[in-house]
C-alpha cells in the first residue's frame, strides 16, 4: 500500500510468529545477512553495550550471515562471531544493514552420543557419527553458526576434504596444539577415529557425510551442541 513503510527484519518476523515479539523463543532460526558495504552492532543484551561490530565478510571472507534464534521486540538474539562461547548477541532487528530468510535446516550435535542430525523443521535428512573433543579439551556446548565452507585439503590433509567453520572458539586447547582455536565441522585424515574422543574441539565426520553437509547447508545455519 503506497505510504506504508517497508518492514523491518523484527516486524516481517514477528508477523509470522506473534508470540515471539513477548517471549523469547528458540526456534526456527533465521538466516540474517549483513548487507555489502554495511555493518552491524552485536549487544551484549537488547539495547545493551555493543560487544563488536560485524562487517559484511567474515573473519575468513565468507559473506556475513547471522543465525537468528530468539526475537524480543525488535531485537533478535543472534549466533555470530561477535560471541564465540556459544551464547547469543543481540541486534536491532529495524537496521537497513540486515536481510532476512528463512533458515530450511538446522544442524543438532550430541555429544554424548557422539552424533550430528541436519534438519528440516523435526525430519532428520542425515545422520552421521562424529569424534568429539578428547578428554580436556572437550567440545564446547552452545549455540552457533556456519560462518563459512572451506576446502579442507587447501589448509591441511588433518581437515579432509572439507570445513564448515563455526562461530565458536575452543577455550581449552590441547598442550602444543598450533592448528588454531576456531571450532568447526570437517573431515578427516583418520577415518577410524570416527566416534572416539579425540580431537582437538571440532567434530569430525566421514567424508560423504561432510560433503553432504556442505551441499545442503548455507551459511548462517544455526548448530546446537549439547551434552
Amino acid at each position: 500500500m503506497a505510504g506504508r513503510p517497508a518492514p523491518t527484519v523484527a516486524t516481517r518476523l514477528s508477523e509470522r510468529h506473534p508470540a515471539t515479539v513477548s517471549r523469547p523463543r528458540a526456534r526456527p532460526a533465521k538466516l540474517l545477512r549483513v548487507r555489502s558495504g554495511r555493518s552491524i552492532a552485536v549487544r551484549s543484551r537488547p539495547g545493551g553495550r555493543v560487544i563488536r561490530r560485524l562487517g559484511d565478510r567474515s573473519e575468513l571472507g565468507s559473506r556475513r550471515v547471522l543465525s537468528a534464534v530468539t526475537t524480543r521486540g525488535p531485537w533478535l538474539g543472534v549466533a555470530s562471531s561477535a560471541r564465540t562461547d556459544g551464547r547469543l548477541g543481540w541486534v536491532d532487528g529495524r537496521s537497513s544493514a540486515l536481510t532476512l530468510t528463512a533458515a530450511e535446516v538446522s544442524i543438532q550435535a550430541d555429544l554424548s552420543r557422539r552424533r550430528v542430525e541436519l534438519r528440516s523443521g523435526s525430519r532428520v535428512l542425515l545422520r552421521a557419527r562424529v569424534t568429539i573433543g578428547r578428554p580436556g579439551s572437550s567440545t564446547p556446548t552452545g549455540r552457533f553458526a556456519v560462518t563459512d565452507k572451506l576446502n579442507g585439503r587447501d589448509m591441511s590433509p588433518y581437515y579432509g576434504c572439507c570445513i564448515l567453520a563455526l562461530s565458536g572458539t575452543q577455550p581449552n586447547l590441547p598442550a602444543g596444539w598450533s592448528g588454531g582455536d576456531r571450532l568447526a565441522i570437517h573431515g578427516t585424515d583418520d577415518p577410524g577415529s570416527i566416534g572416539t574422543a579425540s580431537s582437538a574441539g571440532c567434530l569430525r565426520a566421514g567424508e560423504s557425510d561432510v560433503k553432504r553437509l556442505m551441499r545442503l547447508v548455507p551459511l548462517g545455519t544455526l548448530v546446537e551442541v549439547r551434552r
